[in-house]
């Protein structure tokens, strides 16, 4: 049973009295904190409530940790005047650069202005996982899990789908994550893709009703998927089209 509470007046809000975008409340409440990360000279990218800092330094950077150190005390500071928190165990490190380096990084960055940080091997940024080494092994391993999981359970339904019910099952649950940002995984191994190529050959299987043991090129070809490595390369040449050619609008 749904319930509805009575209408009330908001007493706080924006000064419009109402939420109109996501742009609205970047522009009035999270502008000041761009400028603070600008006046640090620290690069960052917000996305909503999400604000993520770059820091790029050589071995020996000890000035771009104090800047780093200076801006975070400073993002504390604005934050706790706005009553807002900044959330040490929200908040993650991530190291990229050569092995025998990450270990000094890392224990450097895990506290910051008294801001107890915690050093990840992988961190979420929208949904796709960053490792240490940008192989992305992580974030294809999460896939490959999920994709099968829902895979499961689409196969044990799939006698009693028709054939237009089932493609929009595996589209919507499987194939769209194989296709989520897959621009970035560009230049991984050939293993690596293998994985997810395994389990595009699957849902063909199941979307087909095809033997495993039957050759799923033909299959493939049937159902108009490119394998995973070229629709990689679609998505690239997609984008670079979009780019250069329609620069408003590139989804």
């Amino acid at each position: 049973m749904l319930m509805m509470s009575p209408l009330c007046t908001l007493k706080f809000a924006m000064e419009s009295h109402k939420v109109q975008c996501l742009d609205q409340f970047s522009l009035h409440y999270m502008l000041p904190l761009g400028n603070i990360m600008r006046k640090h000279s620290i690069q960052f990218h917000c996305y909503a409530d999400d604000t993520q800092l770059y820091v790029s330094m050589k071995p020996d950077g000890t000035s771009q940790l104090c800047q780093l150190e200076t801006c975070l005390k400073d993002v504390r500071t604005w934050m706790t005047r706005n009553f807002l928190l900044l959330n040490s165990d929200k908040t993650e490190v991530i190291v990229l650069g050569p092995k025998n380096l990450r270990e000094t990084f890392s224990s450097d960055l895990t506290v910051l202005s008294d801001i107890s940080l915690a050093s990840s091997t992988t961190v979420r940024n929208l949904g796709v996982l960053f490792d240490q080494d940008m192989s992305f092994s992580s974030h294809i391993s999460q896939v490959s899990r999920t994709a099968y999981f829902h895979l499961r359970n689409i196969s044990k339904i799939r006698n009693i789908l028709s054939q237009n019910d089932a493609e929009k099952l595996v589209h919507a649950f499987v194939t769209s994550r194989l296709d989520y940002c897959n621009s970035l995984l560009s230049g991984c191994s050939g293993k690596s893709l293998k994985t997810l190529q395994l389990v595009q050959n699957a849902v063909a299987c199941v979307l087909t009703r095809t033997r495993k043991w039957d050759h799923i090129t033909p299959v493939l070809a049937s159902l108009h998927w490119l394998p995973i490595q070229s629709r990689i390369e679609f998505k690239i040449l997609l984008l670079t089209y979009k780019a250069l050619n329609a620069r408003h609008h590139l989804t």
